[in-house]
């Protein structure tokens, strides 16, 4: 499997058959730059334009957006479950959806704009994800500590922080990745991945936490 991260919540997934899986694709609101990025499946999490763009895409991805159990591709399956945007129930920001995709025998999980500690549902549903994408700038999101807490409650081996602030969006009210990488031990953390290639195999040999370029 080959992972990359254009940015933001946004991630390429590959598969080994050369199945596309694109979560949260931005707009160019969000300052990052845009890729006409190639897709068979698109994850949105919710409507907001920084997660929704799924124009930007090229081909005909099956686009999944409501909760639900799919097989979008034989080899593919897509499990879909809501969270709240907030830790107010949702009155502030709505509902997000968090996606657990599973292929090559591997589960990743993306958590959307997670905004609130996962329930005891979720957490059996998302549980040992072998990759996690998470949330960790605050403010839109969980923050930093608690993202941290959710990966220990998820039992995640890769760690892939997301909805941070960069230099792309240096104007948002959100923190940085080092408030997140912070909390863990430098030895267990890389940065500046162009891209993460893994296999069920070689999963011992893996970093715990992935900073992407």
């Amino acid at each position: 499997m080959f992972i990359q991260h254009p940015g933001h919540a946004e991630f390429l997934i590959e598969n080994e058959n050369g199945v596309r899986i694109v979560t949260d694709p931005y707009d160019a609101r969000c300052g990052y730059p845009l890729y006409k990025t190639a897709a068979d499946i698109a994850l949105v999490s919710h409507h907001h334009h920084d997660h929704d763009a799924v124009e930007n895409l090229t081909g005909k991805p099956r686009i999944i957006d409501t909760d639900g159990v799919f097989r979008p591709e034989p080899d593919v399956k897509v499990t879909a479950i809501r969270a709240f945007h907030d830790d107010a129930g949702g009155s502030k920001r709505g509902e997000t959806l968090l996606f657990l995709i599973e292929t090559e025998g591997l589960r990743i999980v993306h958590l959307g704009d997670l905004g609130c500690e996962l329930n005891q549902d979720q957490l059996a549903t998302l549980k040992n994800p072998d990759v996690l994408m998470i949330p960790v700038g605050g403010f839109y999101t969980i923050d930093a500590e608690m993202a941290q807490k959710t990966a220990e409650q998820l039992n995640a081996r890769i760690i892939l922080p997301m909805h941070y602030k960069t230099e792309y969006n240096k104007d948002w009210p959100i923190s940085g990745p080092e408030a997140f990488t912070a909390l863990y031990d430098p030895g267990v953390i890389c940065e500046g991945a162009e891209a993460l290639r893994i296999a069920k195999k070689d999963m011992e040999c893996q970093p715990r936490i992935v900073l992407f370029k």
